[in-house]
């Protein structure tokens, strides 16, 4: 394949995704749209979601053209199992962001799908196994990385340049075909998903870039001369994605955190922490990923020694410790320490004993102001009434004056001198 046919080819991804994506934010971004019966997510935010789906048509669409054209030559075979496997993948990725699959079903599928390539490049089994378990762990690495707006746009387009540099330094341009339509239409869709992103890649976007990618990785190091070191240069091209997911591992792992479930404790939400911007954590990961890439495609081209390959391990060490030094995870909340009284035999009768004390005390001082009335009644002198009939003049026990008539008890108001001068004018 030749050179003009891999810049035709990239010049149609990019027009194609451009194209795509621009139709599906104009439909994301449509107002009123109305949301799906049952209390689902809008058909906005779905839009949204699976804007990835452009950029594999825009990606795929372009790479089939030139296979059906012959343009990849003694490499179709393979790079059209290549094809026909991340398109697996990546409609396996579609109905997950429409409906969530097992992970054990999509571990299955990437399995499989690896399995075909492998069998199509016409690696040994030792070989084709080691190849399979690293295609499956570098697409779900790469997933991983789409926790921010125009994160792993950036990380897979910088791979993906990397990928071709190696493809056409390798001798063999056909396998160049994928990686140059991947770098076009990754940078067409960046132009949606730079933040505030209109449109994500989505599991099917992401397991595509990351499942394109390692293949495309595991057919460079196949189809190299003996005398380079691909075995040592290409595994550094995915140094970023497999940096995150170690990072996301050992941080649930100390946190005693289950690593299947996704949190906020990834690259970019760390550097968000100490106040790092959504774009600038975007560009300082591609920058990161820069690293590795350059250096392993100076390896690759023996340009260098492959102990420089170091380097830029070292730093991502150093980088994953610093980034394992902020927090990811909030403290949890503690209620406020209560003073109630230890739990005790007797603690339960307590308030009962204190009312019941309360009430009696109530009734001594009542029954004490009854006897004092009591004795006050008392000390008043009473003597009989003579010739009084039943029922009539003053009762039994009344007090009488010297002349015997009966004395006046006191007025309500309270005045017993005036009392006592009333009944001396009567007597």
């Amino acid at each position: 394949m030749n050179v003009l046919g891999i810049i035709a080819s990239g010049v149609a991804a990019l027009f194609i995704t451009v194209a795509l994506a621009k139709s599906a934010r104009r439909v994301a971004l449509r107002p009123r749209i109305p949301d799906e019966p049952g209390g689902r997510a809008p058909r906005a935010e779905a839009l949204r979601r699976t804007g990835g789906a452009t950029a594999v048509l825009g990606i795929g669409t372009a790479t089939g053209a030139a296979l059906w054209l012959g343009a990849a030559d003694d490499a179709a075979r393979s790079v059209g199992g290549l094809l026909a496997g991340a398109g697996a993948v990546a409609a396996l990725g579609l109905v997950h962001d429409l409906k969530p699959l097992w992970a054990a079903l999509r571990l299955a599928v990437q399995a499989a799908a690896a399995s075909l390539v492998v069998c199509l490049a016409g690696l040994s089994p030792a070989a084709g196994v080691l190849a399979v378990v690293w295609i499956v762990l570098v697409t779900n690495a790469f997933a991983l990385l789409d926790h921010a707006d125009g994160l792993l746009t950036a990380v897979g387009l910088v791979t993906a340049a990397g990928l071709l540099a190696c493809a056409f330094v390798g001798g063999d341009p056909a396998l160049a075909l994928l990686p140059a339509t991947m770098v076009a239409g990754l940078a067409g869709f960046l132009l949606h998903n730079w933040h505030p992103a209109r449109l994500r890649l989505g599991a099917c976007g992401a397991q595509f870039t990351g499942f394109a990618l390692a293949a495309s990785g595991a057919l460079i190091q196949a189809a190299a001369p003996s005398g380079r070191a691909a075995w040592a240069a290409l595994p550094a091209l995915a140094t970023v994605a497999l940096a995150d997911s170690a990072l996301v591992l050992i941080s649930r792992r100390r946190a005693a955190r289950s690593p299947l479930r996704d949190t906020d404790d990834h690259i970019a939400h760390r550097l968000r922490r100490v106040r790092v911007t959504v774009p600038g954590a975007a560009v300082l990961t591609a920058l990161w990923a820069g690293m590795p890439v350059a250096t392993g495609a100076l390896v690759y081209a023996e340009l260098l020694h492959p102990a420089f390959l170091l380097l830029p391990l070292a730093g991502t060490a150093a980088a994953v410790y610093a980034l394992l030094r902020i927090p990811a995870y909030a403290p949890p909340r503690t209620a406020p320490p209560r003073t109630a009284p230890p739990r005790t035999g007797s603690s339960r009768t307590a308030p009962s004993r204190t009312t019941t004390s309360r009430a009696t005390q109530d009734r001594t001082i009542t029954a004490r102001r009854r006897t004092e009335t009591a004795d006050a009644g008392a000390a008043v002198p009473a003597t009989g009434v003579k010739g009084s009939a039943p029922g009539r003049g003053a009762p039994t026990g009344t007090a009488r004056t010297a002349a015997g008539h009966p004395t006046v008890p006191p007025p309500p108001n309270g005045r017993p001198a005036e009392a006592a001068t009333a009944a001396a004018e009567r007597g």
